[in-house]
């Protein structure tokens, strides 16, 4: 299967890096570019790529804003979102993660880690780097709404506890080993918790394990 992607970026230089480096390989296309967010959202629902990756910072309309007017429109809504920023701790990042966005990368990633982010996320995956995602959401987590009590309610007892070690950056195997469950058990608690919370995918379970508090900064290191 052919990942289609888009890439966002007020800067040309940085659109045309990102362009060679995808369409070295076979199995990833670039269908468009877009200088802004507005223009991002219009291909977006013109072209329907399996992933777009936003710059967060463009004039007029954002990638932060462009997230979310995509996220929001169910016939968009497909399309997986990745962002992309020139440093890690970013407060508008984590917005994005908030609002629906299945990952980041900074702009500075190797070129190897960025097609290997670009097909994780076409396969559904998130694109977290634990370590980094941890102090991003412990850094601003404390300023954003917290899940209403009663969705937290829904949750049975293991399943914050799945919710928690998701928070910490633990895989679907490394909580199997944790709890000691067999991976498909796993699975199918993160996925309950995520249909509770109505989370969009991982990374926005993470979110709501640190805003839930189900997880405090610098848990299980850094």
């Amino acid at each position: 299967m052919t990942v289609r992607v888009l890439v966002a970026d007020d800067e040309e230089l940085v659109r045309t890096g990102l362009r060679l480096i995808l369409t070295a390989e076979d199995d990833i296309e670039v269908v468009g570019e877009a200088p802004d967010g507005a223009s991002a959202v219009a291909a977006v629902a013109e072209l329907s790529p399996d992933v777009a990756l936003l710059d967060i910072r463009m004039p007029h309309v954002d990638g932060l804003e462009a997230t979310r007017q995509i996220v929001a429109d169910d016939a968009l809504a497909a399309t997986r979102i990745v962002i992309l920023t020139t440093f890690d701790l970013d407060e508008y990042v984590f917005e994005a993660l908030r609002v629906g966005a299945a990952g980041f990368l900074v702009k500075d990633t190797d070129p190897v880690e960025l097609l290997r982010g670009v097909r994780a996320v076409a396969a559904g995956d998130a694109l977290l780097s634990p370590g980094v995602t941890r102090r991003l959401i412990a850094e601003f987590a404390g300023r954003a709404a917290a899940p209403a009590p009663r969705q937290l309610d829904a949750l049975t007892e293991r399943e914050r506890e799945v919710m928690a070690l998701v928070g910490a950056g633990l895989s679907n195997e490394e909580i199997a080993a944790r709890l000691f469950v067999s991976p498909a058990t796993a699975k199918t608690h993160v996925s309950r918790a995520m249909v509770k919370l109505g989370a969009r995918d991982r990374a926005q379970l993470v979110v709501f394990a640190y805003e839930a508090g189900l997880v405090r900064p610098g848990w299980l290191g850094g």
